[in-house]
């Protein structure tokens, strides 16, 4: 089977509100969507979700990049992913979020081939993932009210904090979060490189006294020997994670060997698609570290490939898909892929994906 024709669309969703981190601020959720066609008349749909602080890449360079590894795909065998990677590669040096359009819709188009689900592709038995819900940063009262929404509304159990900025305003909007969610539902931190190690062992045992389990990526992403410092020198129960600084496999076998992470952030944005995240997956799994999935502002037809990962690996133990409800409806518009109840998400048993787009 040949790849004989690629069509690349924008797709934006608005968000109900700017969205902050601590190394920026998104107003907007872009993405482009890619549907690669191939004479047997099966096509697979990927999309690219780049955000320059984290991949490199803006919608305007990952567009460019889009055409020109399409024109090196043309002709190319659509079940051979493996030799897909191996032509882009070639052709250009990361650019993570553009291979990973190819990298899904080429999984999309096996799945489709076997008459497969995309998680069953990949080796998952399990088509049930529970999924956290982020809150950004904001005033402590804001946060404390979003994360009400998310836990009491839309019956998520996991909450992912975003912090960074100043501890003294991270350890009062944590506060006033876990007073009014209680002591059931689970929180995680998220600090985007904002603090240095002495910040960190400083806000762990609070975040500790707080019931949060996980803390990731506090150091900036090219500090592995400080990630590695700080796992020596926790004596709290909050797991460490690392996320901007795990690229692909290579960042994951070098932290493993320094001991600077307890849990790595496996994004397909970052990683290329499906098969780089699976190698970042078996690298952690050998080295006894754990794995979550996360996105960046994506819509459903990567988060789909992203949960199904979740579903086939059995290294990865959380997942953080979710910025779908960030979309005013909470919601993308693209139908099919996985059902939600709460934060129990549900992959559909259907060929690929299981999603239709024609555009």
């Amino acid at each position: 089977m040949r790849v004989t024709n690629v069509r690349i669309e924008r797709f934006s969703a608005p968000l109900k509100k700017p969205f902050s981190v601590a190394y920026g601020t998104m107003d907007s959720a872009d993405s482009w969507i890619v549907r690669v066609e191939t004479d047997e008349g099966i096509y697979g749909l990927g999309s690219a979700a780049p955000l320059p602080f984290v991949t490199g890449e803006t919608m305007d360079t990952c567009r460019l990049v889009l055409e020109d590894l399409a024109k090196a795909l043309v002709g190319a065998d659509a079940l051979d992913i493996q030799g897909a990677h191996a032509i882009m590669d070639a052709r250009i040096h990361a650019n993570g979020s553009a291979k990973c359009a190819f990298d899904v819709a080429l999984h999309d188009i096996a799945g489709k081939h076997r008459g497969l689900p995309v998680w069953r592709l990949l080796g998952g038995d399990d088509p049930v993932v529970v999924n956290d819900i982020t809150v950004g940063i904001d005033t402590p009262e804001n946060m404390r009210r979003e994360a009400e929404r998310c836990v009491f509304d839309l019956g998520f159990r996991i909450l992912k904090v975003k912090i960074g900025l100043d501890l003294d305003h991270d350890l009062e909007a944590l506060r006033a979060i876990r007073s009014s969610v209680g002591d059931d539902v689970r929180m995680r931190v998220d600090a985007n490189q904002g603090y240095t190690v002495e910040t960190a062992l400083a806000a762990l045992t609070e975040l500790e006294s707080l019931g949060v389990d996980a803390a990731e990526q506090f150091l900036p992403w090219w500090d592995f020997e400080g990630a590695a410092e700080l796992m020596r020198r926790n004596d709290t129960s909050v797991r460490l994670m690392l996320d901007e600084s795990i690229h692909d496999a290579h960042d994951a076998q070098r932290a493993a060997g320094l001991r600077a992470a307890d849990f790595f952030n496996i994004k397909l944005m970052k990683c290329g698609g499906l098969f780089g995240g699976a190698q970042i997956a078996d690298v952690a799994e050998q080295a006894g570290v754990g794995c979550m999935v996360g996105c960046m502002m994506e819509n459903k037809i990567s988060l789909t490939a992203g949960i199904s990962l979740v579903a086939a690996k059995s290294a990865i133990v959380e997942a953080d898909c979710d910025s779908f409800t960030f979309f005013v409806g909470d919601d993308d518009g693209i139908p099919g892929g996985f059902t939600r109840d709460g934060g129990t998400f549900r992959l559909l048993d259907e060929p690929g994906l299981g999603i239709e787009l024609d555009f």
